[in-house]
C-alpha cells in the first residue's frame, strides 16, 4: 500500500499522517507498515535541541493510525465517512529512543473485535531492535461534518 493508498483509508493529512508505507497486509491479521523519520519533522525543533528524538506520544499514533489502515482496509473498502477512534492504551513500554534517520517498522497484529471496539498487539522496531510496544484499542465512528 503506498501512500496515496493510505489517505485513502486515513483522514490524517502532513503533518499528522504517521505511515508512509505498508510493506505487508493480511485481512483481520496482520499489518506491518513504515514510517521514515527525518530531521524536518516539525517537533524535533523543540524535542529536544541539540539531541533530536521522536515523540514517544506520536509513536503511540503511528501504531494507531496503522490499527486504523489493518481494520478499514480489513473491510475491504474505504471508509464512507467514518474514523476509527484511538479508546485505549494498555501496556505501553518505550525501550529505546528514535531518532532523525531511522526507519520505524510498525507491525500490528489484531486480537479481537467486540461490540465495535477493535484490539491490537501493537510494536515498532527500529533495525530489527525493538523500540515500543503496546496493546491499542480502537472504536470506529461515524465522523462529524
Amino acid at each position: 500500500m503506498d501512500i496515496l493508498q493510505i489517505q485513502k483509508f486515513l483522514p490524517h493529512r502532513y503533518p499528522f499522517l504517521l505511515v508512509d508505507r505498508v510493506i505487508e497486509f493480511v485481512p483481520h491479521r496482520r499489518l506491518v507498515a513504515i514510517k521514515n523519520v527525518t530531521v524536518n519533522e516539525p517537533f524535533f525543533q523543540g524535542h529536544f535541541p541539540g539531541r533530536p528524538v521522536f515523540p514517544g506520544v506520536l509513536i503511540i499514533e503511528a501504531l494507531a493510525q496503522a490499527c486504523g489502515l489493518l481494520a478499514f482496509a480489513s473491510q475491504g473498502a474505504t471508509p464512507d465517512g467514518s474514523i476509527f477512534y484511538l479508546v485505549g492504551v494498555d501496556s505501553a513500554r518505550f525501550k529505546k529512543p528514535v531518532e532523525p534517520g531511522d526507519q520505524m517498522i510498525l507491525t500490528i497484529e489484531f486480537i479481537k473485535a467486540m461490540r465495535g471496539v477493535w484490539k491490537f498487539n501493537a510494536s515498532v522496531k527500529v533495525d530489527d531492535v525493538a523500540i515500543a510496544e503496546a496493546e491499542l484499542m480502537c472504536a470506529e465512528r461515524a465522523a462529524k461534518p
